[in-house]
């Protein structure tokens, strides 16, 4: 048996001349013009083995209807994935996101959250007023309750204390006065507590003017705060002013009462008294910007319940220390 000295020449294997190589229906499609749905011929064979509709096209053809666009040809623009808003992060509150209005959702800065922080405020602020004056009216009017507290100055003292303690629980410590309900039960103990001081302090002066006094200190105090709304002057860009104010105050105070315990001096004691009115009113209105918002300095509107404290100290200092001065003159 004799074997070939070569290979078969190329055109034995062209498909084209040897359709016999191409397996039947059911294997690949043999050699000529494809069918509908069937594959093109060879690159380079001539224009005539076109695709027909629904087959494949050779590369630099264009489709038939039906067929595959090309790429770079009469392609339809890709989907894009739409760019997402400006969303910072603000380090541990995720729910706050800057808007085209410049207004942030979730935080201080949203005028809803700003207007409830401030509703309940003010409607704690009024609670707090209500009770006031109405302990000073009872310790003001009432003869027997007047005559014991001018007789057992310990009531006064007592009432201080409590004061004092909780005015610093809630005004240090962070948990208490955010935790429900120990802050509501902390701040009613303190609106109690400086109530029963400031009715003690009232019972010592004449009931025209303890009247007089609360008239004032309601106008001071809307004067105060409708000024605080519409200003543009910014009252919290100064709080270390208003910090080196209030440990002035405290100092001379206590100078003050140390001097007034060894010899009373009429007029030292209008001056600390004059000078407490005026320092007690830019505190109350340092502390209405806070409250209010849209300055340098806010507060939380978690802290509702501090807010509220320091808005009432402020407004019953006043009072007090506008008391020292119109009732030494009635």
């Amino acid at each position: 048996m004799s074997y070939p000295s070569a290979p078969p020449p190329y055109n034995d294997r062209d498909p084209l001349n040897n359709p016999g190589m191409y397996p039947q229906p059911g294997g690949y499609p043999p050699s000529g013009p494809p069918q509908p749905g069937g594959y093109p011929p060879p690159y380079g064979q001539p224009s005539g083995f076109y695709p027909q509709p629904g087959g494949f096209f050779p590369p630099g053809g264009y489709p038939q209807p039906g067929g595959h666009p090309e790429p770079g040809h009469n392609e339809p623009p890709k989907p894009v994935m739409p760019m997402l808003p400006n969303v910072p992060f603000h380090g541990g509150d995720a729910n706050m996101y800057n808007t085209s209005d410049g207004e942030q959702f979730g935080t201080f800065n949203d005028k809803a959250v700003r207007h409830a922080f401030i509703r309940r405020v003010y409607a704690i602020i009024s609670v707090q007023l209500l009770v006031t004056v109405a302990i000073i009216a009872v310790f003001t009017f009432v003869d027997p309750v007047c005559t014991f507290v001018k007789r057992n100055p310990a009531v006064y003292y007592a009432s201080y204390a409590v004061f004092f303690v909780t005015y610093m629980v809630l005004a240090c410590c962070q948990g208490p006065r955010r935790r429900f309900p120990w802050n509501i039960i902390l701040l009613a103990v303190f609106t109690l507590a400086m109530s029963f001081m400031t009715g003690t302090i009232a019972s010592f002066y004449s009931s025209r003017a303890v009247v007089i006094c609360i008239g004032i200190t309601a106008i001071v105090s809307i004067a105060v705060t409708v000024f605080c709304f519409q200003t543009k002057v910014d009252f919290t860009s100064c709080g270390g002013l208003f910090a080196v104010l209030g440990i002035v105050l405290f100092i001379t105070g206590i100078v003050t009462a140390i001097v007034l315990s060894f010899k009373y001096i009429y007029w030292l004691h209008m001056l600390y008294a004059a000078i407490g009115a005026i320092c007690f009113t830019l505190f109350l209105a340092y502390d209405t910007q806070l409250v209010i918002g849209n300055r340098k300095h806010a507060i939380s509107p978690e802290e509702y319940i501090y807010g509220a404290m320091q808005i009432y100290t402020d407004i019953v200092y006043i009072f007090i220390n506008l008391l020292q001065i119109v009732g030494s003159r009635t």
